[in-house]
């Protein structure tokens, strides 16, 4: 993995994805994420929200910066291409395959990565507040 993680004390049992709230795409992105992930293995947090920005802040990063998905794993936060090839890893079957990308150097991975972002809310529209989760997955979201 590239630079592009920090470590931290105390590992949650849990993995936690922090991500922009009000982006469609990447609200698309974490239903996805839930619809495919059978064990119940990801924990959800939007970076706009008050535990979002703690955890983002305990890892050293600002939480005003909503270009990057972050996945928190054991005591370590992956950011951009790094925690969405984890993510795509931890939910097995082909998406597992993904991970297959991370042999492309991280600096050209994150290279598009940081192009899509840019344009996310161009492409895909933004919304005025954070996802509201289905009462069937709220207990996966990690609230204030």
């Amino acid at each position: 993995m590239s630079g592009g993680m920090t470590s931290r004390p105390g590992a949650d049992p849990h993995p936690i994805v922090l991500f922009d709230g009000v982006c469609n795409f990447c609200n698309r992105s974490v239903n996805f994420v839930i619809k495919h992930d059978r064990r119940d293995y990801f924990r959800f947090a939007p970076l706009q929200t008050a535990k979002g920005g703690e955890i983002a802040r305990r890892f050293g990063i600002d939480p005003e910066q909503l270009d990057t998905l972050v996945l928190v794993e054991n005591g370590r936060a992956y950011r951009k291409s790094d925690g969405a090839l984890l993510v795509a890893r931890r939910l097995g079957g082909l998406y597992a395959l993904a991970y297959a990308l991370v042999v492309i150097p991280p600096f050209v991975r994150d290279w598009f990565y940081d192009w899509f972002a840019r344009r996310r809310y161009r492409w895909f529209g933004k919304r005025d507040e954070c996802m509201v989760p289905t009462p069937e997955v709220r207990e996966r979201f990690l609230t204030d």
